[in-house]
């Protein structure tokens, strides 16, 4: 139980290549997902009503019934949902996502997990073909972000990179690396004419150590007062933008 608890660390979670993932909806989408599962923590109301819990039991997944007490040391949740599964992480090298077609999607850095993980959530939706997570900002499998995607963390290709990695990778795969930006050129006027990554900047401190690798930024006009978008609304849209019209559409 010990052991479980502490993959809410992100050193655990980076030493031992695991991580841990709460409720029924995220069991239900690694199942659907074909992620593996390494074992179940399950309170016995909560296997009792979570038929999936049972039938992963019955065809090998090692499944433990816990006390209410002790699913709530392991979950990081105010109010536990009683079931908590472990699973390895899973990271792809930048070559193979840069492989695949669609943009790929580039946190450069980003530190807020609700960012990150609506970003992942967005990534599913468009197509993208990965998600590559700046070193020094949230990881992946953190489990706030992985809530937070609603599941795409289990389909998406996933990779850490530091800038002059990216930037390298990046020019061998012919990609040209697109930063957003406040003082960007519109994002209207970009053509979408050769494969792209978009490199969405930190929350305050915006593309850093990452601009210096971008061929070009682009900003999204806004109409009214505010200052400037979130980091995932920011994403999201430049996202749909380049699915929509990029090469081959």
């Amino acid at each position: 139980m010990k052991s479980v608890a502490a993959l809410q660390s992100g050193k655990e979670r980076r030493e031992r290549k695991r991580f841990a993932f709460e409720g029924p909806t995220l069991l239900e989408e690694a199942h659907a997902s074909a992620f593996p599962i390494e074992e179940i923590y399950v309170t016995q109301a909560a296997y009792d009503q979570t038929p999936l819990v049972r039938e992963l039991e019955r065809t090998g997944t090692p499944t433990f019934l816990v006390e209410p007490a002790s699913a709530a040391q392991i979950s990081d949740l105010a109010t536990p949902t009683g079931i908590v599964a472990v699973a390895p992480v899973r990271f792809s090298s930048l070559e193979e996502i840069f492989s695949h077609g669609g943009p790929a999607v580039v946190l450069a850095d980003v530190g807020d997990p609700a960012n990150a993980g609506s970003l992942l959530r967005s990534a599913d939706a468009f197509g993208a073909a990965g998600v590559i997570c700046g070193s020094l900002g949230v990881e992946p499998f953190h489990p706030k972000v992985v809530r937070g995607s609603m599941g795409a963390v289990f389909r998406l290709r996933l990779a850490i990179a530091e800038p002059a990695a990216l930037a390298e990778a990046a020019v061998a795969a012919g990609v040209r690396l697109l930063g957003l930006a406040a003082k960007g050129e519109p994002l209207e006027g970009e053509r979408w004419e050769h494969p792209a990554a978009l490199v969405v900047g930190h929350e305050r401190h915006g593309l850093g150590r990452w601009e210096a690798s971008c061929a070009r930024l682009l900003g999204i006009p806004m109409a009214g007062p505010a200052e400037s978008l979130s980091a995932a609304v920011a994403g999201s849209i430049a996202l749909y933008e380049a699915t929509r019209r990029g090469p081959g559409r």
